[in-house]
């Protein structure tokens, strides 16, 4: 179960953050809201690999990663609808999208770190 904690904590993070109106806007750069939805969803897709490397599934490395990315898009996805019902959020489908290419690139991230280093070999 400790594995799993770092992704539980995150996800609650993300809940309790946009559960709340923005007080503050993000700066006025372009596209800085889908970058931001990118680098935050590559972390909970690393930390969905990770929890999977450390469960019953690790021999089956093709599934991991694409459960890491499903899962991690899919929580996007419900995030975004939950963003509907909060007074001065809205929901984007072009979020959803940053969601899950930020779901790829962190696990394809986090992969690479892993056979860098040598922890894992090539899955």
């Amino acid at each position: 179960m400790h594995d799993w904690f770092p992704v539980l904590l995150y996800c609650l993070i993300i809940f309790f953050q946009s559960s709340y109106p923005s007080l503050a806007r993000t700066p006025d750069l372009p596209y800085m809201d889908k970058l931001l939805h990118l680098a935050g969803y590559a972390l909970l897709g690393m930390l969905f690999l990770r929890g999977f490397r450390h469960s019953r599934f690790n021999d089956h490395a093709g599934f991991i990663k694409l459960a890491s990315i499903v899962l991690t898009g899919m929580y996007g996805a419900t995030d975004e609808w939950h963003q509907h019902f909060v007074p001065y959020r809205s929901a984007e489908l072009w979020d959803v999208f940053f969601d899950f290419a930020g779901a790829f690139l962190g696990v394809y991230l986090y992969q690479l770190f892993l056979e860098k280093y040598s922890i894992i070999r090539r899955i």
